[in-house]
Order: structure tokens, then sequence, then C-alpha cells
């Protein structure tokens, strides 16, 4: 009886198992019959869609064409018009002229019979009265009339290759492609942004230049984001939690047309956006609060962001730019004070973030880690920098040796170099601020 209770439970726990495989595998099976559906959806729509295309480019060029034939005729017509005008014009005065010149005529001719078969007494006076008119009159003199051969003789040349010419044009115009040669490849959050990457699929096609568009999900229309030979950018001013579609084509090398845009894919971000904290009075912020300027007060201080958005594991960038007219002016020099970083917690008080708990890089290069300048340095932050500060978790705990319980990997690039150190603190930070200090105005920081 054990044995035979024991096999029961055996078969039982076997025949479980079976149904949770059958039930995992029922889903797997839905899984991918949905998958077919889509992609049976997407072969649908996307003819659907290219047959519309095809019909409307067609039709917009046979009535393109239709025009320009019409215009073209038109045009001709007018030309057969003029050159008729201008070549009628002088026969129709030289025949006015002869016309006149045959009704002079007649008249001579009856004055001269009336003068030879008048009276015996007054034949003498009609006689020497028409002699002289005729004399006046010039009959010798006749208007020259062209040949047939000196007018114009109007015809049409009409060239049959035209239309040769056309039909291998339309033969060879348009293409249809079964998939794209470029398609969305990763969607990486950012604070309030989306790193958008895409990729070559087609062996054969040698891109010039990637067109990235995208929409939110409730919008009608794309609107374009990107035009460059770059094959990632990241989408700024993208709200949190809102989905967004992306497509991109590409333009092949040596052509002007774009190729078919890739299939559109849906990315978002859960991050809020990086922000600037108002109401210092040494900082202009734009209507994102997204770029700060140092303008010309004298209040100074450092410009701290207004929560602790930056995270372990993510890139913060600051992009700098010199506004012109203020570094020409010598106002807009660097300062050793100036600063630009991340911090443990907002200290006021403080004109700069060479302190402690805070690792920054000044406008000279320097690098600064609690407040302590380090051997190494980057290029000087100039017009058109980009500083971006990479962090990761390397140790959690205690750590007698180092004197701290937690400690950073920063790595800080700027101008194609970087520096890498380990940056211990007393206190574990899953989030941090970042922040900026300037002497002089003129320095105009975009955070993201």
């Amino acid at each position: 009886p054990m044995e035979a209770e024991a096999e029961t439970r055996l078969l039982l726990q076997e025949a479980r198992e079976s149904i949770e495989a059958a039930r995992s595998y029922r889903r797997e099976l839905q899984q991918r019959l949905r998958g077919l559906q889509q992609a049976r959806k997407q072969i649908k729509e996307s003819a659907t869609l290219t047959r519309d295309v095809l019909e409307q480019h067609f039709n917009d060029l046979k009535g393109t064409l239709k025009k320009l034939l019409d215009e073209r005729l038109v045009s001709l017509l007018q030309e057969v018009d003029t050159i008729e005008q201008e070549s009628i014009k002088p026969l129709d005065e030289c025949q006015k002229l002869i016309e006149h010149g045959v009704s002079t005529a007649d008249d001579l001719l009856r004055e001269g019979e009336s003068a030879v078969h008048g009276d015996v007494g007054q034949e003498n006076e009609k006689l020497c009265s028409f002699t002289k008119k005729a004399l006046h009159i010039q009959l010798d003199s006749l208007p020259e009339v062209p040949s047939l051969v000196d007018v114009p003789c109007l015809s049409a040349q009409l060239d049959d290759c035209l239309l040769t010419i056309l039909k291998n044009q339309i033969f060879r115009h348009g293409t249809v492609a079964s998939r794209p040669p470029v398609q969305l490849e990763e969607f990486v959050e950012k604070p309030g942004g989306i790193l958008v990457r895409w990729c070559k699929v087609d062996d054969d096609f040698v891109p010039q230049d990637y067109r990235l568009q995208y929409r939110k999900s409730t919008a009608s229309h794309f609107e374009d984001v990107y035009v460059g030979s770059e094959t990632e950018f990241i989408v700024l001013h993208i709200d949190p939690n809102v989905d967004y579609q992306f497509r991109v084509c590409a333009r092949g090398d040596g052509r002007q047309e774009w190729s078919p845009w890739s299939v559109p894919q849906i990315g978002h971000t859960t991050l809020v956006p990086h922000e600037w904290t108002t109401g210092l009075e040494g900082y202009s912020l734009s209507s994102r609060r997204n770029i700060a300027l140092r303008n010309d007060s004298q209040s100074c201080g450092v410009l701290y962001s207004k929560a602790p958005t930056y995270f372990c594991g993510q890139t913060l960038t600051f992009r700098q730019v010199l506004t012109g007219l203020l570094l020409i002016e010598t106002v807009g020099q660097p300062d050793r004070r100036d600063s630009l970083g991340v911090c443990v917690e907002q200290q006021n008080g403080y004109d700069s973030l060479q302190r402690d708990k805070a690792v920054c890089i000044s406008t000279n290069g320097a690098v600064f880690v609690n407040g302590k300048e380090m051997t190494n340095q980057l290029p000087a932050v100039t017009s058109g920098s980009t500083v971006t500060f990479d962090m990761e978790a390397v140790q959690l705990g205690p750590s007698s040796t180092e004197g701290g319980n937690f400690k950073l990997r920063v790595t800080i690039s700027s101008n194609n170099r970087e520096v890498v150190f380990d940056w211990v603190l007393d206190q574990c930070c899953g989030s941090l601020y970042f922040g900026c200090s300037f002497s002089y105005p003129g320095w105009k920081v975009l955070v993201f």
C-alpha cells in the first residue's frame, strides 16, 4: 500500500507538471499566434497604405503631366498665332495699297474715256487735265508682291522620341520594397528624453543621411526630430510615462529621395527631466528650466538642480555655450572657482562645488573630489564643450580601509578625454543633485 501511495503521488506530481507545461506551452503558442496576427496585420496595413500611396502618386503624375501638356499646347498655339499675325500684317498692308491703286486706276480710266469721247469744245481741256493726272499718279510704279517661297509656311515638328523617353522613364519610375533598409534598434530612457538607436539591415544599402521622426501616440502627424549621419539621437522634451511613436528612414549615397520608413515602434521614459532650481539671482533659466545662463548680476553661488534626479548608472551631460558677445568682452573669462558637477546634497553658502560631498570639473579642466584637486586634468571647457558624468556603485557596506561605507566609480569625460576615479562617501546615495557655479557672466549650460 505504501508503494502504491508513493506511486500515486509521483503520478499526480508528473500530471501536475504536465498540466503546467501544457499551460505554459499554450501561453507560448497564444503569444506566437498574437505575433503572427500582428505580422499579418502589418503586412495587410502596409500593403494597403502602399497601394494608396502608389495610386495617389500616379494620379498626381497624370494630373501634372496633363497640365504640362496643356500648357505646352497653349504655348505652341500662341506661337502659331504670333507668326501668323506677324506674317499676315505686311500682306494686308500691301493688299490695301494694291486695292487703292486699282480704285485709282478705275477712276483714271473713266476719266480718260470721258475725255476721249467728250465734246469737241471741251476735248482739249479734258485731255490736258487727264494727261497731267496720269503723269502725277506714276502708272509705271507697281507695289512688290512677295513670292510664295518668301512668305512663311507654318508646320509643326513633333518628335515621337518623347514617347519613347517617357515610356522608358515611366517603366523605371518607382519601386516596391518588402522591408526598409534601416530599422529602429533600441530605446534608452533618459531624464525627460529617450535615446533612440537605429541600424542598417540592408547590406547593399549605403546610407548618406538618416531621418528620425516621432509623435505622441495621440497625435496624427509625425514630425522631424533629427536629420544627419549619426545612428543615435537623444530626443528631449519627452513627457514622462507617455508613449511616443518613432520611425526612421535613410537616404542613399548620392540620392535625393528617402527610403521607406521603418516599422514604427513605441518608446517612453519614466524619468522626470533634469531641471535647474529657480530663484537664484545670478542665473536666468529657459522656459523648460534645463538651460541656465549666468547673467550679469553681482550675486554669486551654486545653482543646484531642482531635485536629486541623477541616479547612478545614468549619464549626466552638460553642454556648454559661451555667448559670443560676452566672450569678446573680457568679463566672460573663466575663473578657477567655476564648477560643474554632482553632489550629495544642496549646501547653501558656498560659491563653488569644490567642497566636501561633491565631485566637479572647473572650467580650466581641473577635477575636484570632495574639495581636493586631482592630479589628472581634463581639457579646458570652452564654447561648445560637452561634459558627461557616469557613476556606478562598486562597493556597499562598511569599509575600514577607505574610511567610508559607500564607493562610486566616477567617469568624467570632456573633449574626447576622460578621468576615472573612486568617490568614497560615508552614506549610501541612490540619487544625487547636480550643480554649477560661474564667477563671470556669459556661461550658458544645457543639462540632459
